[in-house]
């Protein structure tokens, strides 16, 4: 009979914080096991660039501050700590610890879609963030489209659902007074071409907008 497979060992979150502070890479804490995070591509590293930038702007002189992902967030669950593309929060930051890299009163969280994480961050990410009774508003961008999608919360069990589409419009943020128009989040961003319509599909479609004759 062959040898048991043997589970790796779990680490504590205290391990989990000793080793991620001490590696140059992020990394991510599911079920007591270390999970290498993979990097971001260069449309994902300009939106939150731009996004972080045009917040800063406009944070300046306000008691608010606007960090990115290298400030982790606090959040329940077997995965306890998520590094949001852009976090801010007002006030008095409040941390987890005297390393003050773990933030547990968020006011704004932004994500960046990936294909790889954008059903992630729309269902289980979001679960774990609107536990936060900090956490006011959820932003979702995509980066290959002009389509961001705003949370806002208005209670305990109530957040309404913004779309925004057009590039001559702004993502709104009313507690920071902040307006950013689509155009500067998405400056330098180039969208993927769209896909050429299948010969058959456009056949069909030809077909459908054809009129019938009269007589």
């Amino acid at each position: 009979m062959g040898l048991a497979q043997r589970k790796p060992a779990e680490l504590t979150l205290d391990d989990y914080l000793e080793i991620e502070r001490a590696s140059e890479f992020k990394n991510d804490y599911v079920n007591g096991q270390i999970i290498a995070m993979s990097g971001e591509s260069l449309s994902h590293g300009r939106i939150k660039s731009n996004v972080h930038r045009e917040i800063s702007y406009h944070l300046k002189g306000k008691p608010c501050e606007a960090f990115t992902s290298d400030m982790k967030v606090k959040v329940e669950g077997t995965s306890p700590f998520k590094y949001p593309d852009v976090v801010v929060v007002c006030g008095k930051p409040e941390m987890h610890d005297a390393r003050k890299d773990l933030l547990l009163n968020p006011l704004v969280i932004i994500e960046v879609l990936s294909p790889s994480t954008e059903a992630v961050d729309r269902g289980e990410k979001f679960d774990l963030y609107q536990a936060i009774p900090s956490l006011k508003y959820y932003v979702l961008i995509a980066q290959d489209r002009a389509h961001l999608t705003v949370l806002t919360r208005q209670s305990n069990t109530h957040w309404n659902l913004e779309l925004i589409t057009d590039l001559n419009a702004s993502l709104v943020i009313p507690d920071l007074d902040c307006q950013i128009p689509l155009h500067e989040i998405y400056e330098r961003v180039e969208f993927p071409a769209p896909r050429p319509m299948l010969v058959g599909a456009q056949k069909m479609r030809t077909r459908k907008q054809r009129r019938p004759s009269t007589k």
